[in-house]
C-alpha cells in the first residue's frame, strides 16, 4: 500500500510497556515527548508520549485498535468502532473502523486480524504526520506567559474517501494531535466537497470510543459513574463551569456490548463527541467544513486534587492566554473626569487595567464619530499611564425586536435574546470590531455571551432554520473571540469560551451575595475562591468587590466611604491577592485617603512581589467554615519559590494550632526551607508522604503565610 514506505520510515514504539521514567508528569513533564511510531504489527501506527498511546490498524481500513493509559498500565478501550460517522444524503456513514469483533467486553490482539471493513464506510487512503499547529493567532501582551503556542506535540492525519457511489467527490480528513508532557490528545474532522454539486452535512460524530466501564451494576442505578476520562470540546456555552457548558460529550449505551453485566444493557460506556443539534450545513463545490475539536484528558488517579491539577494543566496547555492575569478596576461612570481620575489612581497604586463597567453607560454599538473620538482620547490617556482600558457590552440577555430575537417555542435561555445570525446580530459584531479598531480599546467584558439558543426563524440571513441555527450562532461568536485573541483584546466572558480565546470567567460567586453585610462577604468570598479553583487556575476566574452599592445591599454591604470600612476593604484585597485571583473592584475610585491608598498599594505590591507563585496552582488544604482556620497552598516546582501557603483565622480569638501542609506538588522531597512571612528560612523535614507540619499562632481576624523553597 502507499503508506508502507511511510510506516517503514517510522521508529518502533518504545512506550508500549509503560513510561520509561519515574518522573511524575505533573511535577516534571519534560521526559514525556510526543512521537509517532510503527506498531508491533506491520500495518499499525502508534501515537504516544509515554503517558498515553493510541494505536491504529491500517488494513483493511484504518481503525483504533488500542488506546492505553501507560501511567496505570490499563487499557482504555474494549472494542473497535468507526473513527467517526457523518450523515450525508440522509444516511449515516462510518468513517474508517473495522467490524466483526466477537465480544465487546474486551479486545484481543488476535481478533483484530480477522476483522473486516464495512462496505459502506469511508476507506482510508493514506496518512500524514507532522507537528501541532496553532488553532488561531494569539497576540501576546505584557501579561502573557512564556508558554509556547501552539502547544508542542505531534499531529497525525488520516485521509478517507467514500466507498459509496453517490458520495464521489467527498473526502474526509481525521486529525489527531498529541501533546508533550500531558496525557492529552485532540481530534477533529475536515469534510471537503471536491465534486460539482453541493452536499449537505446533516450531522457528525467526530469521536466514538468503546470505553472500558467504570462500574458494572446488575441493576440500573439512578446515577452512573462514568469512565475516568475528562472529555470536552471548544463547542461549549451556557455555563461558567465546564460541566454546565459541555455540550458535546455523550456517554451512551453500546448496542454491540451484549455481555455486559447490567441486565438492561444501559451501561454508558460508548463515548460519543457530537453536537446536540445539526450542524446541517451545505458544502458548496470546493468548500471544506471543519468540526469543533474534542479534547480527551486521561487521568491516572481518582484523587480530586490530582484530577483538578490535570484539568488546569490542560487549559494552560491548550489556551495559555488564560494565565494572563492583570489587576483591574471597574469604573461605573462615563464622566471623562471620573474615568481619568480612576486611571490616575490605578497607575498610582499599581493596578493595570480599567474597564468601563456595566451601568457606566458605555455603548460599544455607537458609531457617532465624535463619540468614538472621545473614547480614543481616553484610551490614549490610559495608555500614556501604562493602563490597559476596555469596557462592557451586553449581548444575549436582552431583547431587540421580534424581527431579530430568537424564535423558539420554548423561549431563550435568558427569557429574551437576539439571534446572532439575524441582521441585528451580524451588525452587532461588525460594530464591535470597528469599535476596537477605531478607539484603541484593549478589553472587552462581554456579558450574556451566546448561550446556545436555538432559533427557528427562516428569515434571518445567517441561518436557514432550526437545525443549523445553533452551529451558526456559535460560529459567529467564537470567530469573533478568536479575532479578539489575535488582536490582543483581553476577554472577560462569563461563559466557558476559554478554548476559543477568552481569558477569564466568574470564579463562581453569586452576585446577590455582595448585597449581604460586609463581614459575611469576606468568608463567602474565600469559600468561592476555594471552591472555584478545583477546575480553574487562579487567573481563570474573577471575584467581586462592591466599592459602591450593588444589588441593593445598602450601606451595610458597601465599602464607600472606603476609609470608614478599611478593615473590610483590606480583607477583600487580602482574600483576592493571596489567592492570585483578580476581582472586579467596582466603583468610582480605589482610594479616598492616604491611609486607604497605602492599604491598596500594600496588597498590590505584595501580589507583584510574589506574582509568579501566586498565579500558580492552588492545593486545597482546608475549606473556610467561619469556625476554624482555613487555608490553601500555591505550588510550582519550576520556580525558586516552590510553594506559598496562606492560613486565615476568621475568629474573634487567637488560634494556636499545628497544620499539616502537603508539599508533594512543590517537587520537594526530604527537606524544605520554610519561612513564615518575612522571617528567616529554616530547614524542615518532610515525611514519607511529602508533608510537613507548621506551628500556627494566629491573632484574631488575621492571616499568615509561609514561603517554601528548595534547600
Amino acid at each position: 500500500m502507499m503508506w508502507n514506505k511511510q510506516l517503514h520510515e517510522l521508529a518502533r514504539d518504545q512506550h508500549q510497556a509503560g513510561p520509561g521514567t519515574n518522573a511524575d508528569w505533573l511535577v516534571n513533564p519534560e521526559p514525556y515527548k510526543a512521537g509517532i511510531y510503527r506498531g508491533e504489527h506491520e500495518d499499525e501506527i502508534v501515537i504516544s508520549n509515554g503517558l498515553i498511546s493510541r494505536t491504529w490498524r491500517l488494513q483493511p481500513n484504518a481503525a483504533t485498535v488500542a488506546f492505553d493509559n501507560l501511567m496505570t498500565r490499563e487499557t482504555i478501550i474494549r472494542g473497535v468502532k468507526p473513527e467517526a460517522t457523518v450523515r450525508l444524503l440522509g444516511v449515516d456513514f462510518p468513517v474508517g473502523g473495522l467490524a466483526g469483533q466477537p465480544d465487546y467486553a474486551y479486545l484481543l490482539p488476535e481478533w483484530v486480524d480477522s476483522l473486516t471493513s464495512d462496505p459502506r464506510a469511508f476507506r482510508c487512503t493514506g496518512f500524514d504526520t507532522g507537528r501541532t499547529k496553532e488553532r488561531f493567532p494569539w497576540m501576546r501582551n505584557q501579561y502573557s506567559p512564556v508558554s509556547p503556542w501552539p502547544a508542542p506535540g505531534v499531529s497525525l492525519v488520516f485521509h478517507y474517501e467514500p466507498s459509496v457511489e453517490g458520495l464521489w467527490g467527498v473526502s474526509i480528513n481525521v486529525h489527531y494531535e498529541l501533546y508533550d508532557g500531558i496525557p492529552l490528545l485532540s481530534k477533529w474532522l475536515e469534510i471537503s466537497n471536491h465534486g460539482s454539486n453541493q452536499v449537505k452535512l446533516e450531522s457528525f460524530t467526530s469521536e466514538l470510543l468503546a470505553v472500558v466501564e467504570y462500574e458494572s451494576p446488575v441493576e440500573t442505578p439512578d446515577r452512573w459513574e462514568y469512565p475516568n476520562l475528562h472529555v470536552e470540546s471548544d463547542y461549549s456555552f451556557q455555563g461558567m463551569s465546564q460541566k454546565k457548558a459541555n455540550r458535546t460529550t455523550h456517554w451512551v449505551p453500546d448496542p454491540d456490548y451484549k455481555t455486559q453485566i447490567n441486565y438492561d444493557r444501559l451501561t454508558p460506556v460508548l463515548l460519543e463527541s457530537r453536537p446536540p443539534l445539526g450542524p446541517d450545513q451545505w458544502l458548496e463545490p470546493g468548500e471544506t467544513f471543519e468540526t469543533f475539536r474534542t479534547f480527551i484528558l486521561v487521568h491516572d488517579s481518582t484523587d480530586r486534587e490530582r484530577k483538578g491539577l490535570a484539568q488546569r494543566r490542560m487549559y494552560r496547555t491548550l489556551a495559555p492566554w488564560v494565565t494572563e492575569n492583570p489587576i483591574f478596576m471597574h469604573v461605573r461612570s462615563m464622566d471623562p473626569a471620573v474615568i481619568r481620575e480612576a486611571i490616575d489612581q490605578c497607575a498610582e497604586v499599581g493596578f493595570e487595567m480599567v474597564i468601563l463597567s456595566f451601568g457606566s453607560g458605555l455603548d460599544m454599538e455607537e458609531e457617532d464619530p465624535a463619540y468614538i473620538a472621545a473614547l480614543k482620547e481616553l484610551a490614549d490617556y490610559a495608555h500614556s499611564k501604562g493602563i490597559t482600558i476596555g469596557g462592557y457590552s451586553l449581548l444575549a440577555s436582552r431583547t431587540i425586536s421580534p424581527e431579530h430575537d430568537v424564535v423558539n417555542p420554548n423561549g431563550a435561555y435568558y427569557v429574551h435574546s437576539p439571534c446572532l445570525e439575524s441582521h441585528w446580530g451580524q451588525d452587532y459584531f461588525r460594530k464591535l470590531r470597528a469599535f476596537f479598531e477605531q478607539t484603541g480599546f484593549d478589553v472587552l467584558e462581554h456579558d450574556g455571551s451566546y448561550p446556545g439558543d436555538i432559533c427557528e426563524s427562516t428569515d434571518h440571513p445567517g441561518h436557514t432554520g432550526r437545525s443549523d441555527s445553533q452551529w451558526r450562532q456559535w460560529k459567529r461568536i467564537s470567530e469573533f473571540y478568536k479575532w479578539c485573541r489575535g488582536q490582543g483584546v483581553y476577554l472577560n466572558v462569563p461563559d466557558w469560551y476559554f478554548l476559543t480565546g477568552s481569558n477569564k470567567a466568574g470564579m463562581g460567586y453569586r452576585e446577590v451575595n455582595f448585597a449581604l453585610p460586609r463581614e459575611r462577604q469576606v468568608i463567602l468570598s474565600r469559600q468561592n475562591i476555594y471552591d472555584g479553583t478545583w477546575e480553574k487556575a487562579p487567573s481563570m476566574g474573577w471575584m467581586f468587590v462592591p466599592l459602591t452599592e450593588y444589588q441593593g445591599g445598602g450601606p451595610e454591604s458597601t465599602l464607600e466611604p472606603l476609609s470608614e470600612h478599611l478593615d473590610a476593604y483590606d480583607a477583600h484585597l487580602m482574600n483576592n491577592f493571596t489567592a492570585g485571583v483578580q476581582a472586579v473592584y467596582r466603583g468610582l475610585r480605589l482610594y479616598d485617603t492616604e491611609e486607604t491608598k497605602r492599604v491598596v498599594r500594600r496588597w498590590v505590591d505584595f501580589y507583584k512581589r510574589y506574582r509568579a507563585i501566586l498565579d500558580s496552582d492552588v492545593i486545597h488544604v482546608r475549606r473556610p467554615s467561619g469556625r476554624d482556620i482555613d487555608g490553601f497552598l500555591h505550588v510550582n516546582p519550576a520556580l525558586q519559590q516552590k510553594g506559598m501557603a496562606f492560613v486565615f483565622n476568621p475568629l474573634d480569638q487567637e488560634i494556636r494550632q499545628t497544620l499539616e501542609l502537603p508539599l508533594y506538588y512543590t517537587g520537594l522531597s526530604g527537606t524544605a526551607m520554610i519561612r513564615e512571612q518575612e522571617g528567616e528560612l529554616r530547614s524542615c523535614e518532610l515525611d514519607r508522604n511529602h508533608r510537613v507540619q507548621v506551628q500556627l499562632s494566629l491573632a484574631p481576624k488575621s492571616m499568615t503565610w509561609f514561603v517554601i523553597e528548595a534547600p
